[in-house]
């Protein structure tokens, strides 16, 4: 159960090769879960050229419990919620004021939870999990290393607050960390052993895949591209540097620079239309912060050597208008063998990869929940 809860579904021969348990233990043990009706059937695909029976898949059920997913953003907050057998059941978004505070979040988030619950019509008591993604550094015990998001958050424990409100064990982690993940499991990252995730929204992240797991760093902070210097003299970073990749590619910066030829422009995907119309400021804007882009991941992948880079967040949406000059740069400042064997792709999940990683953190990294059932005791005696 536990490698299903993990993995997602997978066929009785899959179960057994990698337990390394015989195909009757396999089969008796499948069988009692069955009947006590932990784990369900599937039918998956054809073989190859579609010759011989699709196998079947086992996933487990909604009675094996259910994990909630949640991304607060800027702007916005959206909960996703999933049965541990890896299937999506519900999910709801809504706009946030830009100023939130630690309140404002934790009454969104509750009344977003309460409405997927609902919409899926499952019991919230079977919720084993919840995954929050919050858009700043954070270090690995879920505090805020960064003012990048309202300053109140500095002084709470997001876990614990969310724990406590909704009664459920809770862990954290940056947003660009879950869109990692969720692009690496369900999206454009399939089959990658090594893959760079880059969100490009309010401000620049990145999210490190490495071998199937997450990459933290040290104390929790890896993946910062966002505050990688291409201009020594350009502009002041909040981080107190200069020229820092957020202050070109940032979702400020890049409508301030089109202010002037576009000043009815106000947001990302408003720039990124225009480009599309055929607009020659907003199509040099884009390519620009392909280029910017590039520099900054050209010493990620003399590093690192992934075979895949992912982008996505707002600017993502841009495909080939961010990710052709994105390409090109690359080439001019990266080891040709470590361009060659990465894959430079748009994300499939959009809007939706960080809220899905959080549900993934909840199936895939368990042993982090172990460290919270205090916490979850406490919130659950809250809750009731």
């Amino acid at each position: 159960m536990a490698l299903l809860r993990a993995r997602g579904p997978l066929t009785r021969a899959e179960l057994g090769g990698v337990i390394g348990l015989s195909r009757a233990t396999v089969s008796a043990t499948v069988a009692q879960l069955k009947d006590e009706g932990w784990v369900d059937e599937q039918a998956g695909t054809a073989g190859v050229a579609g010759r011989g029976r699709p196998p079947t898949l086992l996933l487990l059920t909604k009675k094996a419990g259910l994990a909630v997913g949640v991304d607060l953003g800027h702007s916005h907050a959206r909960v996703v919620l999933a049965h541990l057998g890896h299937e999506v059941l519900a999910e709801q978004a809504l706009q946030m004021d830009a100023t939130w505070r630690a309140a404002d979040a934790l009454d969104a988030v509750e009344g977003l939870v309460g409405d997927v619950v609902a919409a899926a019509g499952v019991d919230r008591a079977g919720i084993v999990g919840i995954g929050l993604g919050l858009p700043a550094p954070l270090d690995t015990s879920g505090h805020s290393t960064s003012t990048t998001i309202p300053p109140d958050w500095m002084r709470e424990d997001p876990a614990r607050a969310f724990a406590e409100r909704l009664g459920a064990p809770v862990v954290v982690d940056n947003d660009a960390n879950l869109g990692a993940l969720a692009e690496a499991r369900w999206g454009a990252g399939r089959q990658s052993k090594t893959l760079v995730y880059v969100k490009a929204s309010t401000g620049v992240g990145a999210g490190l895949v490495l071998g199937g797991r997450v990459f933290r760093g040290s104390t929790g902070t890896a993946g910062e591209i966002g505050h990688f210097t291409v201009d020594e003299d350009g502009l002041v970073c909040r981080c107190g540097s200069r020229g820092c990749v957020d202050v070109h590619v940032g979702r400020r910066a890049l409508i301030a620079q089109v202010a002037h030829s576009q000043p009815g422009i106000s947001s990302v995907p408003e720039l990124i239309a225009a480009a599309r119309d055929g607009d020659l400021a907003c199509t040099r804007v884009l390519a620009d912060a392909g280029e910017t882009l590039g520099v900054a991941l050209a010493a990620v992948l003399n590093i690192l050597n992934p075979d895949r880079v992912v982008l996505g967040g707002e600017l993502g949406a841009a495909g080939e208008l961010v990710l052709a000059s994105l390409r090109e740069r690359l080439r001019r400042h990266a080891l040709a063998s470590a361009v060659s064997s990465a894959t430079v792709v748009q994300g499939q999940l959009g809007e939706r990869a960080e809220a899905l990683g959080a549900v993934l953190l909840v199936l895939t990294e368990a042993e982090r929940f172990a460290s919270t059932s205090a916490t979850a005791r406490v919130g659950a005696r809250t809750a009731r």
